[in-house]
């Protein structure tokens, strides 16, 4: 069995009639096997469906007889188009199929009749209405298709002479118009029956009925009429002020002639009937300029009639203004930025109030308030008096007044914050030495400029262990944040040196024990940098000399373990230094034998003991704090004392002030 099941085409095409009747038979085209025997046996199977199965009369064998048979009506308004598959299968083991596609498409009968939407169409028209007035237009669906969809419209053989003297209908359109003149004393209303019918065969109808109801005409109207009017209305106006007299009438009479008056829209606005005829058009509600600058208003009156005819007047009111808005600042506080350094003139901010009074009432000017945070005053225009200096604080806050031109002025205040913004124009300083030598602080240290360093002694023991403080480099910068914030590196020497430099203490210790290899004197140049962008930095080199504990200690008695600052000689011999360390040391000794035990105790009150730094100068202080792990803080205080108290750590605490220079002495 080595041939399947095949049909001659891989899909067949069947037209079917909607109006089938169930039972009836389609013949289909089998399919055909090239083997022989059993194995060219071939039973079929049909995809389920519920309207069609499969039918076949004979032996099992390739002449049988093979067709559809309709097992339920067909409709085309439901399902125009099935898609089934037949399936052959031959007697082989293992069995053979093949398949078969049928596309049945349903054809359309004429079993739909037309249907409107409404079975009753009800249709007011007035008296005295155009020839040719469209009153409807109907409209009949069939969900046929072709001709049997195709719908004519038509008056009903039962309709009377005078619905068909008095109207048409478009038999395409559905279009029922007028073709006389309504008369609503002659009669009041009209039955007109439609009928809508398909273009089948045979023919189907739908039907309905159209009431037209014929209303009566009013034919005059109101007439309104504005016989004296005041405006502008200022916005203060009391409620009851009378904005205009109206006079109302009608030609006709009785009903007709009867006529309602009011206000559209309501809004601030209403109607007093003062007599027969007249009314007067007065303020029900307080004024607002600034919220509705002027008012359309509308009289519109109404007769009595059937069906009432309307009449309006139209009445434009203006509402004038009057000083009763205050400048408004968006905000109640500004906080402002500024960079340091800027130019004299330079603009700051753009402040705006808003006042919604217009003219002179809304216009508004500007200046800094009196008796402003610090003192400060002054206004947006320049006046003619001599200048008062004042210090740059006295800026950081103040008040700005906006106050319109109207009759009284008004006013409004907003308070301006004033940040400064540091920029990093300040390079590090190296700070004299705070030890009690004799030469401590004797000499001024200043940034490297490209102008050279100033050098910096100390003394440490051989055999001093690692971890030991040498020295401790001092600097301040006068920026603050992190264009503030110092850092120390070790420039040289690079590589393996005995000594290593806290990076944000400026401590320099011992990276290891000292030996007598490292020489009698270690030249270090170390370079304080800020964080500023870019970056600002000082060098300071610090010789080290190298000498035996006793001698070192000895040093350290006489207060001179604390930098000794000395301006640097350059190109001195490494012998000629060495003689210059000998005779310092000499000296120390000599100064300081009869007083070398007061010396230890003093040193050690001095070590131990809490310290208090207290600096002063004129100006305000801003305190700035840098730990080790970067955090900045700043404040401004009118005192200069700060005081380092036990357990401090190892942050730094520096106090910078800015040193104004003094004012000059303005005019007489």
């Amino acid at each position: 069995n080595d041939n399947a099941p095949t049909f001659r085409v891989n899909e067949e095409a069947l037209n079917i009639a909607e109006s089938s009747l169930p039972g009836s038979r389609f013949p289909l085209e089998g399919a055909s096997d090239a083997d022989i025997g059993a194995n060219a046996q071939l039973s079929y199977t049909l995809s389920p469906s519920e309207h069609f199965s499969l039918n076949r009369n004979g032996n099992n064998d390739q002449s049988a007889s093979l067709g559809l048979i309709l097992t339920k009506s067909l409709d085309r308004e439901t399902m125009p188009l099935h898609r089934l598959v037949l399936m052959a299968s031959d007697g082989g083991r293992p069995s053979l199929t093949g398949t078969m596609e049928l596309v049945i498409s349903v054809l359309d009968a004429n079993d739909n009749a037309p249907q409107f939407n409404q079975s009753v169409y009800k249709v007011k028209a007035l008296e005295g209405s155009e020839f040719g007035t469209l009153l409807i237009t109907l409209s009949a669906t069939d969900p046929d298709e072709g001709l049997n969809s195709d719908i004519v419209y038509f008056f009903s053989k039962h309709v009377s002479t005078e619905v068909k003297e008095m109207f048409t209908i478009d038999e395409n359109k559905g279009e029922i118009r007028l073709q006389r003149k309504l008369d609503y004393e002659e009669m009041d209303s009209y039955e007109i029956t439609v009928e809508a019918r398909d273009r089948g065969s045979p023919p189907l109808s739908g039907h309905c009925k159209v009431v037209v109801e014929v209303l009566d005409v009013n034919d005059n109207a109101p007439e309104v009429w504005v016989t004296s009017l005041s405006v502008p209305v200022p916005e203060d106006a009391s409620v009851g002020t009378v904005v205009a007299l109206l006079s109302v009438s009608d030609r006709d009479s009785g009903a007709n002639g009867r006529v309602r008056c009011w206000v559209w829209p309501s809004g601030p606005f209403g109607l007093e009937a003062t007599f027969l005829g007249s009314y007067s058009l007065v303020l029900r509600e307080a004024l607002d300029r600034e919220r509705v600058s002027e008012y359309e208003v509308e009289v519109r009156a109404e007769d009595g009639g059937s069906p009432a005819l309307r009449a309006s007047r139209g009445v434009r009111v203006p509402v004038s203004d009057v000083n009763d808005n205050a400048p408004a600042f968006s905000q109640a506080v500004y906080t402002v930025l500024a960079r340091e350094n800027n130019l004299a003139g330079a603009e700051l901010a753009r402040l705006w109030a808003r006042d919604p009074d217009e003219a002179g009432n809304g216009r508004v000017s500007y200046s800094v308030s009196e008796g402003g945070v610090g003192g400060a005053s002054g206004s947006s225009s320049s006046g003619g008096g001599g200048s008062v200096w004042r210090p740059a604080s006295s800026y950081v806050s103040f008040e700005v007044r906006a106050v319109d031109a109207g009759e009284p002025p008004l006013c409004g205040n907003a308070t301006v914050q004033l940040f400064v913004l540091d920029e990093n124009d300040n390079a590090p300083a190296l700070l004299p030495s705070a030890g009690g030598g004799p030469e401590a602080g004797a000499v001024s240290l200043e940034a490297s400029a490209g102008l050279g360093s100033e050098t910096l002694w100390a003394w440490a023991a051989w055999g001093a262990p690692a971890g030991q403080v040498v020295a401790k480099i001092r600097a301040v910068d006068a920026d603050s944040g992190y264009n503030a914030w110092l850092r120390y590196e070790l420039w040289e020497p690079r590589g393996k040196s005995p000594f290593r430099v806290g990076l944000y203490s400026g401590e320099v210790s011992t990276a290891r024990a000292l030996e007598e290899a490292d020489g009698p004197r270690q030249r270090l140049v170390i370079v304080v940098r800020d964080h500023g962008e870019p970056a600002r930095s000082a060098t300071a080199t610090l010789s080290v000399s190298l000498v035996e504990g006793a001698e070192a200690a000895l040093a350290a008695g006489a207060g001179s373990s604390s930098l000794v600052a000395r301006s640097a000689v350059g190109g001195e011999s490494g012998s000629g230094a060495t003689a210059a360390t000998n005779v310092w040391l000499v000296v120390a000794i000599c100064a300081v034998s009869s007083l070398f035990l007061l010396a230890m105790v003093l040193y050690g009150a001095s070590r131990w003991a809490p310290r208090a730094a207290v600096l002063a100068g004129p100006g305000p202080t801003t305190l700035v704090c840098a730990s080790e792990v970067g955090s900045w803080s700043y404040s401004q205080r009118h005192s200069r004392s700060l005081c380092v108290a036990d357990g401090a750590g190892k942050s730094d605490l520096m106090v910078f002030s800015p040193n104004f220079p003094p004012p000059p002495p303005g005019p007489a």
